[in-house]
């Protein structure tokens, strides 16, 4: 039967009742939809699904993304989130997989580096540390009715400058391959969105965003600075912690969410799945570039 717990006051929910190994009926589905947009985040437990499942039911939500240059699954519409090489063993901590899983530990939405930056992620947990590996989620919208009208008021409008080689940059200057830089050069972001079914205000940001247009460079960091602050608060933040066979979908337009470090020795098996957005957020997408779904993430 399904039924729906909640799992922090002010984001997420846990359906349960339902088996995602198996097509689900419309008005099921409908249901998941419903909730999706209303809580922003839903864990469904003890799903041992394969990929061709997890696409299956992903697909369900939208078109997909394909992977980016650089990354486990590239040209696929699987991205791969794992410690663990092909032979089996766990890769070096200064492997390019332990450097992505620190730069994943960057509060960010997924994809907000791209023209059209992603609607949902859907993330499996198939292999899951035994101590660690948490993932947490803010939730934005939550954070905008949060802030101080007089910050509301200075934000509302501005655009952010969201550019991969800039966070990636923080953890290894060189992580970002060449193939990446090429693929995926610094786009345009309005730093408010408004959900197109509730209509309701989130703030927009994350560690993609390197700057504010019309802004100096040290003042804009400031402000993105100081809304990263208050945004990533403890009260308005869920932590999830994993059990394998969990399935997350949550809600790129109005959350935020990074990773936890976890033990070296410890592996870890994650399959996310990345619905492609509708269209760019503010004004035109940079040169020769275009909204396609299919380009890199």
């Amino acid at each position: 039967m399904f039924q729906m717990k909640s799992l922090h006051p002010l984001i997420g929910v846990e359906i349960q009742g339902v088996s995602l190994s198996a097509p689900l009926d419309e008005g099921t589905f409908s249901r998941i939809v419903e909730a999706f947009e209303r809580h922003s985040l839903l864990l469904f437990r003890d799903q041992a699904i394969s990929d061709a499942q997890q696409l299956e039911f992903s697909r369900r939500f939208g078109p997909l993304e394909r992977t980016k240059p650089g990354t486990v699954g590239e040209g696929s519409e699987l991205v791969i989130l794992t410690n663990v090489a092909a032979d089996g063993a766990i890769v070096p901590e200064t492997h390019r997989q332990w450097l992505n899983t620190r730069a994943n530990q960057l509060w960010h939405s997924d994809s907000s580096f791209k023209p059209t930056p992603a609607l949902a992620s859907l993330l499996s947990g198939r292999e899951v540390p035994v101590e660690g590996g948490e993932t947490e989620f803010a939730s934005m919208r939550a954070v905008w009715n949060a802030l101080p009208a007089a910050l509301q008021a200075r934000v509302d409008g501005l655009v952010a400058i969201h550019d991969y080689a800039w966070s990636r940059g923080r953890i290894d200057p060189e992580l970002m391959t060449d193939a990446e830089r090429e693929a995926l050069p610094p786009v345009r972001q309005a730093m408010v969105r408004r959900h197109p079914v509730t209509g309701e205000a989130s703030l927009y940001a994350g560690s993609h965003a390197s700057g504010v247009e019309g802004m100096a460079p040290e003042a804009g960091r400031a402000l993105l600075s100081e809304l990263m602050e208050f945004a990533t608060r403890r009260e308005f933040v869920h932590t999830h912690r994993w059990r394998r066979g969990d399935l997350l979908v949550w809600d790129n337009r109005c959350t935020l969410h990074r990773g936890r470090p976890f033990p070296a020795s410890q592996r870890r098996y994650l399959v996310r799945t990345t619905v492609a957005g509708t269209g760019p957020t503010v004004g035109a997408l940079p040169e020769n570039r275009d909204a396609d779904p299919d380009f890199p993430e």
